[in-house]
Order: structure tokens, then sequence, then C-alpha cells
């Protein structure tokens, strides 16, 4: 189950190739759960118009919430994380296959283990994978057919591969055409984040909070090893969002 957050450090035409070398039977994207995210998250707000709601896709929020403001926990969006919910659906259309989350955050090995435990979901991050096939000898830059034959995922969404990106929940849902600047915000960095929760009770008007820890996003995550800047890294993710695979 692989973040789109993975264009940051791989290539998109080689991923689902090196990982059915590395052993993997089945390689897909988080993308597609990230699209169940979205549904659950716009079914609350017709349900519940008149609610607030914090999104909940980042686990290091998620858990600033609980241990520093958990007088703010009940405004967490009580929908699953694009992980989970890529982990149901694999469940369900690949029973009985290991799931492994391939991503950009340390802290998805926390929710994978301590928050839903009942998925047996291994989580990794793309440092994680990098190291495990320098172990297997995968060269990602030795041009052999194997690589050259384009390998499509096994599971897939476009719409969502903004998902890394700060703000991609808010676009990729359409939250931001459904409110006014008002009752919407996007944040990202523990500074901002840290700043926005601390006045959160003071704004009724804010419906929606899209925030992430990382700077940027979770292509800033610390499971990612690039050198790129920022902006090249958030280009990477729209380049590979424009395309087909």
């Amino acid at each position: 189950m692989v973040a789109p957050s993975f264009a940051v450090a791989f290539e998109a035409q080689n991923i689902v190739a090196i990982l059915k070398r590395t052993g993997f039977k089945y390689v897909v994207e988080v993308a597609r759960g990230a699209e169940e995210t979205n549904k659950q998250l716009l079914a609350l707000l017709k349900l519940h118009p008149d609610r607030r709601y914090i999104t909940s896709p980042c686990p290091t929020i998620v858990r600033l919430i609980r241990n520093k403001y958990p007088h703010l926990t009940k405004y967490l969006a009580p929908i699953d994380s694009p992980m989970v919910a890529t982990a149901k659906l694999v469940d369900k259309k690949y029973s009985g296959f290991k799931k492994v989350f391939i991503g950009p955050c340390l802290m998805k090995k926390f929710e994978a283990k301590e928050d839903y435990p009942e998925l047996n979901i291994l989580s990794i991050t793309f440092k994680d994978l990098q190291d495990i096939l320098k172990i297997r000898n995968i060269d990602l830059n030795y041009k052999k057919k194997f690589f050259e034959r384009k390998q499509s995922f096994d599971m897939t969404a476009q719409h969502t591969r903004l998902y890394p990106i700060s703000g991609g929940l808010a676009q990729s849902s359409g939250v931001v055409s459904k409110f006014t600047d008002p009752e919407y915000d996007v944040i990202s960095g523990p500074i901002l984040a840290n700043k926005v929760l601390q006045e959160y009770l003071d704004k009724p008007e804010l419906k929606i909070l899209d925030i992430l820890n990382c700077d940027g996003g979770c292509i800033n995550g610390p499971g990612i090893v690039s050198a790129d800047s920022l902006d090249r890294r958030r280009q990477k993710v729209i380049n590979y969002w424009q395309r087909q695979i």
C-alpha cells in the first residue's frame, strides 16, 4: 500500500515493478483509500452540516490533540485515514495477504499498531524501503527490461494523489468549493498547527480545518530521503497527479 508521496523519492513508472521484484504480490495506491476518506468526510458534512471538524489523516496531529489539546478531541472527524481505508479495501479484495503500508511518516507505525491493531498493518517508511532495496541489491537506476516494461497498480486512483501536499484533502474532496474562506482553513507545520489549535475555539465560523504536521505536507515527512526543495517535491507530486499510470 504505497502513499502517493512516493513520487518524491521514486520514479512513478518504476515503483510497481520495483516492489513486485522485491517480492510483493500486489501493489496498490493509498490514493484509492483517500477516495474513501473523502467520501466519509463529505457524508459527515451532509449528515451534520452544523458541526465543525478537524481532519484526522495525520497521526501526528491526532496525537498532538489527544495529548496537548484533549478538549478538541471531539472535533476530530471520525473517518478512516487513507492508510486505514486502503487496508480495509485490501482485506476485501486480497484476503489473506499481509498488508504493508509504505509512506513518508514515522507516526503511521503508531497509528497501525496502537489505533488499528486489528487490521494487522506493517508500516514502513520510504527510507526503510530504500534500505531493503539495498539489501536485496535492487538498483533503481539500472534499466533492465523488467523496469522498462510498464506495470500498473493493482488498485489505483488519480484525483487524490494530491493528498500529501498541504491542502490536498480540501482540494480533492471539493471542500474548497463548498465553503467560504472563513469556513475552512489549510494548515501545515508544527508552529502553525499549534497556533491554530490554540485559537480553534475562538473561531466558531471555521467548519473544516485541513491540518498536517509537516511543513508543506507529507511530502516533507521524516521517512522520505530527498535532497529536493519543498517546491520541487510538490511539483513531482503534481506531475504524478497529472499523469496516468
